[in-house]
Parts: structure tokens; C-alpha cells; sequence
């Protein structure tokens, strides 16, 4: 809740515990400090979000649902954004989209001898440009279209995904 209203580098252990009517030991008996419990938060949130999803969701789905839930949670996002903090949410993001990506990066390398070494360049490419994507979309005030914009990305990561694979100079 505090975090709808306030930046969160402006959040302090004591808003937290008057807010939640705790003491302030239980608090550190739970969390090393304020960015603990944001870390914490975060993974909860990925957790939740992970166990909403259906399995036969399509990547495209789930960049879509999470620019949506962005939407949705717009104050709370900006923030953390607009906070010493960017760099945990950014590191989450990134984080988040890493087993996903090189998922996908295999599925197309699927029948051909390429290099894990490469597959990783490739899906670690891929990440820097989806979290690229998600920060233009925060700073366009969240107001493009989702769907029309993840679709276009789509066709984009695609067609890079299939030529990287293509020429890949170690195959082997």
C-alpha cells in the first residue's frame, strides 16, 4: 500500500512497522532490511504471476499479462522505477525472463548442432532488448497499444532468433 503513494526510497522501516502496526523486531526477524523486503515482494509477485499462467501460454501471452499487471500497478511500478531501487526491479526483469528466453532460443536451434555458448549470446541479446522494451514502455507513460506492440516485437525476435542460429560461426 505505501507503495502506491510513495517512492520507495522514501519508504522507511518505521513507515512500515506504523503502517502495519508491527513491532520492529518482528520485521528484522523476518527481513534484513527495507530491500530485503522488496526482493522478497518481487519474487512473491513473479511466484503469483508464474501460478496464474497457464502452461500452453504463448511467450507473446505472458510479455503481454505482465505489461497489463504494469499497467494495473502503474504508481507502484513507477515508484520503484523512480527510486535508488530501478536497479533491482531492472535485475528482476532480467532475471525473470532468462530460463524463458533460452527456452525459446532452443526451441528454434531445435535439429541443429549449434553451440550452448551460443545459444546463450543469443537469449542473453534477446533479454537485453525485452527489458529494453519493457522500460520504453514505462517511459511512454505505459500508453502504447500491448497487444499490437508485442505482436510486432514477435515477428522481429523471430526472424533475429532464426538468423542468429543460422550464423552461427562455430557450428558444428
Amino acid at each position: 500500500e505505501i507503495l502506491e503513494d510513495t517512492s520507495f526510497d522514501k519508504i522507511t522501516v518505521t513507515s512500515i512497522i506504523a503502517k502495519c502496526e508491527i513491532s520492529s523486531n518482528t520485521f528484522y526477524y523476518h527481513f534484513r532490511d527495507i530491500y530485503d523486503l522488496l526482493d522478497t515482494w518481487l519474487q512473491e509477485e513473479k511466484e503469483q504471476f508464474i501460478n496464474n499462467s497457464s502452461q500452453g501460454e504463448t511467450w507473446q501471452d505472458i510479455v503481454k499479462a505482465i505489461l497489463n499487471y504494469v499497467k494495473e500497478n502503474q504508481s507502484i511500478v513507477e515508484n520503484v522505477l523512480n527510486s535508488l531501487s530501478r536497479d533491482r526491479l531492472e535485475r528482476y526483469i532480467f532475471e525473470s525472463t532468462d530460463e524463458g528466453i533460452y527456452k525459446i532460443v532452443c526451441q528454434e536451434a531445435a535439429g541443429r548442432q549449434v553451440p550452448e555458448e551460443w545459444l546463450r549470446d543469443i537469449a542473453d541479446f534477446y533479454r537485453y532488448a525485452v527489458l529494453g522494451f519493457f522500460l520504453k514502455y514505462i517511459w511512454n507513460n505505459m500508453s502504447f497499444d500491448v497487444d499490437q506492440s508485442v505482436d510486432r516485437l514477435s515477428v522481429l525476435f523471430k526472424g533475429f532468433i532464426h538468423q542468429a542460429i543460422e550464423n552461427c560461426p562455430d557450428k558444428q
